[in-house]
């Protein structure tokens, strides 16, 4: 093997991994060196010989680990946006290994006695708030992870910590394959008729792209209801593929939802909690289960009144064909036909308007030069880890260099569905390092030398992971512990959802919502029904999210020791009890396929995103009528909130901006549930 890249920090702009050099076969020897590295700098900090201090202590620790780091975040980043057969067999091998590993320090009992002494003093310590953070935010990290355990309590959470790595890698590729497996393959393109004809290139594209030249191919995407639904004309079809996707990975992934679900409540009972949802909680803005019970409760009755108000207007939209029974393949059709009835508002209208490099330059990257004076410079020279992968050099205003930002915006074969960001280098001022982030989205790759139209929805989903980047490039901070995205779980969202806003921004929408031919705007007339239409369907919108929300909040509620028989009865079961299983709108993640909760991060945290938007409703109402200019509001956004990351607690962040606690008036006005 040629001398493997991780082994040394990258010399590229901004410690950019040199993705050129690194093969698959590097990662497992720079993971086994990265963990004895860091093992190795454990044992010094705890073989010294002086007392605890901060530095040979809490900043010994934080600087650990460089190598580990290095390789984590980038494997990270390959699993998830070009997840190859040889990747997916590592991430089931290197991941509970991991696990073990992050145990072995976190149960390190000379380890957690130097941090414990440090704790008990350290108001005399004379530390700055960020170090004083750092020391508290390291102290419950142990306590959290069991280090106050007996012996062979921690054996068992050890057990327990790899046994989750291992099922929710497993649950991962069972996702993949079965979204591979259960694509709807075409052989004709009239069978598409409905969908725009850039939507059929891409069809077609994708086709070719998956050895299937000369037939259609509908991917799936991690949800439940498909864009396409809203589209497709004929009704078998759309029943076809709500089947696929709602049937994803049943035999495989329900039996491994159950295990998971167990392990995560024998865990929290270990750790002294009555659920995996009260333990996770406890840590996050929200505090407590009850907090979150009380605001999932007061959304449910009036967004699934709101839901049925609409099925009725639906449902005689679909009279007019004959069918006397709205059923869950018909909803986002017959919703698109009441919006062209009622708005005038065709949503394939639209899409000729809204061309990817357009929104990305003069509307993603417009909004963050209106608001915070960045610039943007593609660097061609520098090569990212995949050929769709594009990198850009990010400047402030005054022309320095701020981080770089990748974007990888197309769908394909080895991609996980949804949309995400990774940081790749984490901001750090102790370890001298800038940022460098990426954005993951899944659009569909138009045929080659035509242009990517995209959905509204798309454009959304482009703005709302730059706000994500934002958080993560804005970073200033000195500890790693803290850099970017390291705050809450119910606050994450949060950043991210405001971004959203300058997609309707007057000067930003005028900007990248223009023909991708002739460069018209988009007619006033047609811009007037879109604001008109924009709170057309929140019913449908809210039942899905929270019927998602609730759905992972059940399964981790649930205390160690109940036994599930059947994921699916159980899921039923729970969507009853929150008065969510309403006809004709599945959840917007079923559990087969709900990766948010089982393979990924947001176990019993997916009602963050609704309580994100409480502070993001808020916060965009303060944008719009504190009477600044909106380079004056971004600049308090971006210092009191976006460049702290987890230095300081989130809501004192959040009251750093708008000076007072969030209210939830705004949220239930914009979701019409006021």
């Amino acid at each position: 093997m040629s001398l493997n890249p991780f082994f040394g920090p990258s010399t590229l702009a901004y410690e950019l991994p040199p993705f050129a050099e690194i093969r698959e076969e590097h990662y497992l020897p720079a993971f086994e060196r990265g963990m004895a590295d860091q093992l190795a700098e454990i044992a010094a900090i705890t073989a010294d010989q002086e007392p605890a201090s901060f530095g040979n202590t809490v900043v010994a620790l934080e600087r650990s680990g460089a190598l580990l780091r290095r390789v984590a975040l980038v494997f990270a980043n390959q699993s998830s946006s070009d997840g190859t057969a040889g990747v997916q067999e590592l991430d089931a091998t290197i991941s509970p290994r991991l696990a073990a590993h992050q145990d072995a320090i976190l149960l390190d009992q000379a380890l957690f006695a130097r941090f414990d002494a440090l704790y008990r003093v350290r108001a005399d310590l004379g530390l700055d708030a960020q170090s004083l953070r750092l020391l508290e935010r390291h102290h419950n990290g142990f306590v959290r992870a069991g280090a106050l355990l007996g012996a062979e309590e921690q054996r068992r959470l050890r057990e327990i910590n790899a046994a989750l790595a291992t099922d929710a890698a497993a649950f991962r590729k069972n996702l993949r394959a079965a979204d591979k497996e259960r694509a709807i393959v075409l052989d004709r393109a009239e069978e598409l008729a409905g969908l725009s004809a850039d939507a059929v290139a891409a069809a077609a594209e994708n086709g070719r792209a998956l050895g299937l030249d000369g037939r259609w191919v509908l991917s799936l995407k991690n949800v439940s209801n498909q864009p396409e639904l809203a589209q497709l004309t004929d009704r078998a079809l759309r029943e076809r593929l709500l089947a696929a996707a709602l049937g994803r990975a049943t035999a495989t992934n329900g039996p491994l939802a159950i295990r998971l679900a167990g392990l995560r409540a024998e865990r929290a009972a270990l750790l002294g909690h009555p659920s995996h949802a009260a333990h996770v909680v406890a840590d996050e803005t929200a505090g407590s289960v009850e907090a979150v019970d009380a605001l999932l409760a007061r959304l449910v009755a009036p967004a699934v009144a709101n839901a049925e108000r609409e099925r009725a207007e639906l449902g005689k939209a679909a009279e007019a064909d004959g069918i006397t029974e709205l059923a869950a393949h018909d909803w986002t059709f017959y919703a698109e036909r009441v919006r062209q009835t009622s708005y005038q508002l065709d949503a394939a209208a639209l899409r000729p308007y809204l061309e990817l490099e357009r929104v990305l330059h003069d509307g993603v990257f417009l909004a963050a030069r209106l608001a915070y004076g960045l610039t943007f410079t593609e660097r061609t020279d520098l090569t990212a880890y995949h050929p769709d992968a594009r990198v850009f050099e990010v400047f402030e205003a005054d022309g320095s260099a701020l981080g770089l930002f990748l974007a990888d915006f197309h769908a394909r074969d080895t991609k996980r569905g949804g949309a995400w960001m990774n940081e790749l280098v984490e901001q750090s001022e102790l370890l001298g390092r800038r940022p460098v982030v990426v954005n993951n989205l899944n659009i569909a790759r138009p045929a080659a030398g035509e242009p990517a139209l995209l959905t509204w929805d798309e454009v959304r989903t482009l703005f709302h992971e730059f706000g994500h980047a934002l958080h993560g490039l804005f970073s200033a901070v000195r500890y790693p512990l803290f850099s970017g995205t390291a705050v809450p779980r119910d606050f994450v969202e949060f950043p991210s959802q405001v971004n959203e806003m300058w997609m309707t921004w007057p000067e930003v929408l005028t900007s990248f919502a223009r023909h991708h031919e002739t460069g018209e705007p988009l007619p006033a007339e047609l811009l007037r029904r879109l604001e008109a239409a924009e709170n057309f369907g929140q019913g449908f919108r809210t039942v899905e999210y929270l019927a998602a929300a609730l759905l992972d909040w059940a399964w981790h509620t649930v205390p160690a020791g109940q036994e599930i028989a059947d994921a699916e009865e159980f899921e039923r079961q729970a969507l009853e009890r929150a008065g969510l299983l309403v006809p004709g709108i599945p959840p917007r993640y079923r559990t087969s396929y709900f990766s948010h909760v089982f393979s990924d991060d947001y176990s019993a945290g997916y009602y963050a995103y609704i309580w994100s938007e409480v502070m993001d409703a808020d916060t965009v109402e303060w944008f719009r009528t504190n009477g600044r200019p909106v380079r004056e509001s971004g600049e308090v956004f971006r210092a009191e909130l976006l460049s702290r990351g987890g230095s300081r607690d989130a809501l004192e962040s959040f009251r750093a901006v708008l000076g007072r606690d969030p209210r939830t008036e705004p949220l239930l006005a914009r979701r019409g549930l006021g």
